[in-house]
């Protein structure tokens, strides 16, 4: 069996990492109307009657199937997708970002490459990439590594933190692309390291793609749909990105709230194969996303209606239910119709 902390990724070790950097800045909260707390999928800044909520992430070891594939045009897109999809979780719509590259060395054909897939991204998600930096760090990049921050708007009447959420209220969950830009760490060493599969080997289970293009696939944006969702009379009471960590993301919106999920789609084969080649079934939905890349809440009578307005853009489902529960479980009926608690 191997594990997320096997392939060089601890999660407890990062918790307890961000907790002491964390520490150090809590106080410079005061300095300004800071609406969330950290540990939100955005953080939000009052400016009025309206605030603006930022968020910064990366693509991440994604970059490295990306490298072995030759192929950038579509990184750029993950970038985009991860910092514009925790924007949406506070209610704000995305408007701008900055991004930043640092390579090794400057290459002009891959920067178009990845400028291809910024482009791609920012067109999906409707934002202007207002400008950036570049960076040649030889003695500190391998290749090279690309991040984005975005910022976005929302009224400060129209916030969405997740207190709002109550026990019995339905989660929906919007289907993703696959593995998104999360837990590619635990992904190469599953397929590459440990069972010594290339970027162009079949799919064990899917023979009509590589594993390699099966990484590569972009993360979706959610942009179209929730901002959507957003603009109707539907109370939408907690939004979440499944990103690294999986279900457990759910834990960020509500202290004292438990998740019974009960209802996932069946897996895509790129989650059954890890599963399959030695990824225990717990650590699978502790780190992937299990094809679940976004979750809505909302109260139970609207449910049916918020799955009907997402289903103009991308697949959605009833996954399960809100539950009070001061231990804040979550609980998976898994593929293999076992249960699992988070």
């Amino acid at each position: 069996m191997v594990t997320y902390s096997e392939s060089g990724v601890d999660i407890s070790l990062e918790e307890v990492t961000v907790s002491s950097l964390i520490s150090k800045l809590k106080e410079t909260l005061n300095y300004r109307d800071v609406i969330t707390e950290s540990g939100h999928f955005a953080a939000l800044v009052k400016l009025g009657n309206r605030a603006i909520a930022m968020s910064t992430d990366g693509v991440g070891s994604k970059i490295l199937v990306a490298e072995m594939m030759k192929k950038y045009d579509t990184v750029g897109i993950d970038c985009i997708a991860m910092v514009v999809n925790d924007i949406l979780c506070v209610g704000a719509e995305p408007i701008a970002m900055v991004d930043y590259l640092a390579v090794e060395k400057p290459d002009p054909e891959i920067a178009a490459q990845i400028g291809e897939g910024l482009k791609e991204g920012c067109r999906q998600a409707k934002v202007a990439m207002i400008g950036g930096e570049t960076a040649s760090l030889p003695e500190i990049i391998s290749n090279f590594d690309l991040a984005g921050t975005g910022i976005g708007i929302v009224d400060i009447d129209n916030v969405i933190t997740g207190e709002k959420i109550v026990e019995g209220d339905i989660l929906i969950g919007i289907e993703s692309s696959g593995i998104h830009s999360n837990g590619l760490s635990l992904a190469r060493k599953i397929f590459f390291e440990e069972n010594n599969f290339i970027v162009d080997d079949a799919l064990p289970n899917d023979s009509e793609t590589s594993i390699g293009k099966e990484l590569l696939k972009p993360t979706i944006i959610y942009v179209n749909p929730i901002i959507e969702l957003l603009k109707t009379d539907v109370v939408v009471h907690g939004l979440a990105h499944i990103t690294g960590g999986g279900f457990t993301n759910l834990k960020r919106l509500k202290k004292g709230t438990g998740y019974d999920i009960e209802k996932l789609p069946e897996p895509m084969a790129v989650f059954q194969a890890m599963h399959s080649l030695g990824v225990p079934l717990k650590e699978m939905y502790r780190v992937f996303n299990m094809g679940i890349g976004f979750v809505v809440i909302v109260k139970a009578e609207d449910a049916e209606r918020t799955i009907n307005i997402i289903e103009k853009h991308n697949n959605a489902y009833i996954i399960g239910k809100v539950k009070e529960d001061p231990k804040e479980k979550v609980t998976i009926k898994t593929f293999q119709e076992g249960i699992i608690t988070l």
